[in-house]
Order: C-alpha cells, then structure tokens, then sequence
C-alpha cells in the first residue's frame, strides 16, 4: 500500500489539505539552521510549506509518480526508501515526515535521522485524523464493506477513537527513545477545520491508503454512497481536523 498513493499523484497533490502553520511555525523555531529534510515528501505537500518559511528542503520519496509531481513543482527530490537512500555525507537541521513514519523502519528510521541531523537537530513526525463525521462515515463504511468484504479494513470502526492516533504517535516516541539518540520526545496536538463539499471530499477520497488500490466499480460503490449521504446534509460538511506530531531533539554527539 506504501507505494499505491502514486496511482493518481496529481489528484493527491490537489486534494490533500496542507498542515497547521502553527506545526511549520514551530518545528521551524525549534530547527538549528534552514535545512530539511522531507522523508517520504509524496508530491512536496509539506515541503513546500517548509520552502514558504525559508527553509531549503531536499525530499526522499520512494515512488517514482510522486516524486516526478514534487519536481514538478520545484523541489529537489531523491527517489528512494528512507532507509535505503545514501545521503553521502549531507547533514540537516531538521527531518520531517509527513504522513509517512509508518512506513518506515521503526529501528532503521530513528537511527538514520540521528546519523544525518546536525546537533540539536529535530526529527518531526505529524500526520492529520481523517476522521469526518458520523453522517459521512458510517455510510462509507457501510459500503465499503459491500464493496470489499474481505478487506481487513472491515474490522475497525466506522469512526477510529482520537486515542487510537495518539497511541501509535507514542510508539513513535517509543521507537525514538530505544534508539538512545534523542533527547525526550514530545507530542504536540492541533486542533482545526475545514469545510469541504460533496465533490471536495469525493475529490479527496480515492487518495486515502483504504481506496487506493480498489477497481473502478468498487470505488465508484462507495464514492455514490458517501456522495448520496453528503447530499443529504446540504451538499458539504464542515471536517474537524486533529494534525497529531511526535519531535525530538538529537543528543549531542549523535
């Protein structure tokens, strides 16, 4: 599923939303110097945030697709796992993954930002919660179940508990404190909304890990029910976004 987001990298690029300035603001404020580096930077949604704050961002990105978009735009882009990818000797302020440590190697990953940040550089890890509202899920869920019934994705519930998130953003500290290359890692939570309509969300769907590996006909069966239950109340809905982040600072020597 890692590498499945580039099936349709434009429609990634324009439908995902950006994150929290506050996030950028921050890990900005708390970087030694101007360079980042983008682990698993997708199409540069990120990355040209970072740009935007004067940051110089170089982008690691296994999947071809993506990373011809993010070059597209303007960015410097390696095609390469994290964890294979050889950074001959470059050192950076900050790494950034967005959407995307868990995809990484839970031992190889903190230890290779280690190797490649400069001291009291930051390793910052965020993500959003997709998680709209009861109305437009269960319908989703619903009909993702008729329309992929062996999937393992019809195990959890329509609307996944915030804590869940949060859980897997402590196994990331978890991961960051067994390395013993980091100082304490932190969690930082921000709160936010976005009003989408019927065909913003229709839009943005198919780029989720559960759609984007699903056959026209499949997709088209749970896109026509989630666009028949938005219609039913008014035609959009406002989407309440909790963007979640686990940071840490190198240790000296590190």
């Amino acid at each position: 599923m890692a590498e499945s987001f580039g099936t349709d990298a434009e429609r990634y690029d324009r439908a995902r939303p950006g994150y929290p300035d506050a996030l950028v603001a921050r890990i900005v404020a708390a970087s030694p110097g101007v360079d980042v580096l983008d682990v698993g930077c997708g199409t540069g949604i990120a990355a040209h945030q970072f740009r935007a704050a004067g940051r110089t961002v170089l982008g690691v990105e296994p999947d071809a697709r993506m990373a011809d978009v993010a070059r597209g735009r303007g960015l410097q882009v390696e095609t390469a796992t994290f964890e294979s990818w050889q950074p001959a000797g470059r050192t950076f302020d900050a790494v950034v993954a967005a959407q995307s440590w868990h995809w990484v190697d839970p031992v190889a990953g903190p230890a290779k930002a280690a190797q490649v940040l400069r001291p009291g550089g930051l390793l910052a890890i965020f993500g959003h919660v997709y998680e709209p509202p009861a109305e437009v899920a269960e319908p989703f869920a619903a009909a993702f179940r008729r329309a992929v019934p062996a999937s393992p994705l019809n195990a959890q519930p329509a609307r996944r508990p915030l804590q869940l998130y949060r859980a897997g953003y402590e196994k990331f500290a978890e991961g960051i404190r067994e390395s013993g290359r980091f100082g304490e890692p932190e969690q930082w939570r921000f709160d936010w909304e976005r009003p989408y309509t019927r065909d913003q969300w229709l839009d943005l769907l198919p780029t989720t890990g559960g759609l984007t590996r699903l056959s026209p006909d499949q997709l088209s069966e749970v896109l026509d029910a989630v666009g028949a239950a938005i219609d039913s109340l008014g035609g959009r809905f406002t989407m309440n976004y909790t963007t979640l982040a686990t940071t840490a600072a190198v240790r000296t020597g590190c």
